[in-house]
């Protein structure tokens, strides 16, 4: 159960969590930099890209000094095909340890909303994040070639199907967004959960937990393309039982 992972270390003072926050921030500034004058400059490729988010995800989880493990194996992401992480979203924490634990050119699929924050919504950009605008048809259209196009060129998309964080680690309801893009692209679904991260800074609070463990469980990969659309109720519901069977 997920009460088998219990917070190891300690809570955060106030000055702490301050301090932890704005390091975050200023991190995450210098790094939205790097990629935005390399972009300018013409000298950012994929590679770079990968390099930066992956420091920027290190440095992120040594400020909590979290205990960090992988479990399970992950697929050959260079094999030509088409892959889509859904991943347990309970922490802001979630897309670092993701970019940390998990191999390949990861790109997280955004609301549109994170590319309106100053630097980092210009370094999504610059950096190859895509977004699905589901409430305009021909924009989504085009957003959604430009998620194939960037999956059949390598790029790893990763997703939340909760839509949301969950509070106490426990999943929330699936969104189908995810599972329509998975079905549109015929993606080869991972599962991925991550046990004890809500621990850290758990969803709309300020109360930072340092020092705890966090594990990233890898599922056995869903073939989508193999589901037809009426097919997507059961799509979900077998990520799902992965997700729940990782978690417990």
């Amino acid at each position: 159960m997920l009460s088998s992972l219990q917070p190891l270390a300690y809570s955060a003072t106030r000055i702490r969590t301050l301090g932890v926050i704005l390091a975050a921030v200023l991190v995450t500034a210098l790094y939205s930099l790097k990629v935005i004058v390399r972009s300018a400059l013409g000298r950012l490729d994929r590679a770079r890209v990968d390099y930066y988010t992956r420091a920027w995800s290190a440095r992120l989880l040594h400020l909590v000094r979290m205990q960090f493990s992988v479990h399970g194996t992950f697929p050959e992401f260079g094999d030509g095909r088409r892959y889509l992480i859904l991943c347990s979203h309970s922490s802001h924490f979630d897309i670092p340890v993701s970019f940390v634990g998990l191999p390949g050119s990861i790109r997280m699929l955004a609301k549109q909303e994170l590319f309106r924050i100053p630097l980092l919504g210009a370094a999504m950009q610059a950096a190859e994040f895509p977004s699905i605008d589901r409430h305009n048809r021909e924009r989504a259209l085009a957003d959604l070639q430009r998620a194939r196009q960037m999956m059949e060129s390598g790029i790893v998309l990763w997703a939340a199907p909760e839509g949301t964080r969950s509070p106490d680690g426990r999943l929330l309801p699936f969104k189908k967004g995810c599972f329509h893009l998975a079905l549109d692209t015929g993606a080869i679904i991972v599962p991925v959960a991550i046990r004890g991260i809500h621990h850290v800074l758990p969803a709309r609070s300020f109360r930072l937990n340092l020092g705890q463990p966090v594990q990233l469980r890898i599922g056995t990969p869903i073939d989508a393309g193999q589901y037809r659309a009426e097919q997507l109720d059961s799509l979900m519901a077998q990520v799902r039982q992965q997700m729940q069977g990782m978690l417990d």
